[in-house]
């Protein structure tokens, strides 16, 4: 029987492990949290960081591993990279993916390669950062380096906000890194979605359409993605191109990304992130119901170096939308309602909050309850009640 680690035991991630297991898999995980659900799944659960690498190296040294796996973890992907290449086991190269998991190393090896991106300023202390606060054209946007969920994020409009876009940013920098970035207007949807390389080619992707909230909930934080993209098909061809391209330079070889992609007034393609692990909030369970794809399957046969050549891209069917339910105030939970005229649109729930747990007021992806899936029958349908989420799923807290 072949033996995994998988890194990370959240709700979000039980679904890999339940889905190694069904392959045949021996499967152990690691997670830094002494309740993550996942280890009673699994066969084995160590008490081990996902992002402490020599930690984690320590301990796969020990298990006679055919594969480590990272699914739906930005922090875990460098962590899962390294201990690969420690151990001979299949993996894209180790840099590359360190440069993907850095928004200041990326943008920077983005501009090396000639790719469109904002001008960006790096700082590691409060000092510097003021000090160059004149050069700033705003609005601008900052944020830390490595943090993933939209933590500690903000559009910044003029240098009294400063202060605390730099204290929000620091707290969510597990590396005491910010970034400063000019303001990209983007045109229409910001595309967000998963893809899949085979050898370095990007053979499938599945775009959808990222949205956010009308209601006062913090900007720039999203509410979730809807599919199929309302791009056409020539410029998704077009930001498929540059994502290729990316995924060339880098020497990446078989596995998933999250993708986000947004273009600007003139079209041009600005790559945000393409993060060397699969999505969350459901990303690959609607990319399943949308083309019928197993991305989960997928990049548990990645790992182990089989073979992956099956996978081609298909165009989505249905219209369908993830939604990450959450409190506008914090409390404790008493209920989550979904109103009448949602319930025929209603696929599936994944959460691990109960009556009486501490809810908080939704400022990223960190706070909300879960995420909620759904199918519509229309594009009109779907964007007609998108718009509406947040009054449609209420979340009753005291």
């Amino acid at each position: 029987m072949k033996r995994v680690l998988m890194l990370g035991g959240s709700t979000s991630q039980v679904c890999a492990i339940k889905r190694a297991k069904e392959m045949g898999l021996y499967v152990i995980i690691c997670d830094y949290l002494p309740d993550n659900p996942g280890q009673f799944v699994a066969d084995e659960f160590y008490l081990v960081s996902t992002t402490d690498k020599e930690a984690v190296l320590e301990l796969a040294k020990g298990l006679n591993l055919d594969a480590v796996i990272c699914y739906a973890s930005d922090p875990a992907a460098p962590t899962a990279a390294y201990v690969c290449e420690k151990l001979g086991l299949p993996t894209s190269p180790y840099e590359s993916v360190m440069v993907l998991s850095n928004k200041d190393t990326f943008r920077q090896y983005l501009k090396e390669h000639n790719f469109n991106v904002p001008e960006t300023f790096c700082y590691t202390d409060y000092e510097s950062f003021m000090a160059d606060k004149d050069m700033f054209r705003f609005p601008v946007m900052v944020k830390p380096v490595d943090s993933s969920g939209s933590k500690g994020i903000n559009k910044v409009c003029s240098v009294d906000e400063l202060d605390f876009a730099y204290n929000d940013a620091m707290k969510y920098s597990r590396c005491k890194r910010i970034v400063v970035e000019k303001f990209i207007q983007k045109k229409g949807y910001q595309i967000s979605g998963d893809g899949f390389s085979v050898n370095g080619e990007l053979v499938f992707r599945c775009f959808g359409n990222e949205f956010y909230s009308s209601n006062g909930i913090k900007e720039y934080v999203p509410l979730g993605e809807c599919w199929p993209s309302v791009l056409d098909k020539a410029t998704q061809d077009k930001v498929h191109n540059e994502l290729q391209r990316l995924i060339t330079c880098l020497g990446m070889k078989t596995g998933a990304y999250n993708i986000e992609v947004i273009l600007d007034e003139n079209d041009d393609v600005y790559i945000l992130e393409l993060g060397a692990r699969n999505g969350g909030s459901l990303i690959p369970q609607i990319t399943q119901y949308a083309t019928g794809v197993d991305m989960v399957e997928y990049t548990i046969k990645a790992a182990l170096g089989e073979d992956c050549s099956g996978i081609k891209m298909v165009e989505p069917k249905g219209y369908w939308c993830n939604y990450m339910v959450h409190s506008k105030v914090t409390g404790k939970l008493k209920d989550v309602v979904v109103a009448d005229e949602l319930k025929d649109n209603y696929v599936e729930y994944q959460t691990d909050f109960h009556e009486g747990d501490d809810v908080f007021a939704f400022e990223n992806a960190g706070h909300a309850l879960g995420t909620m899936v759904f199918k519509f029958d229309s594009q009109e349908e779907m964007f007609d009640k998108i718009l509406r989420l947040t009054d449609l799923v209420t979340v009753e807290v005291e």
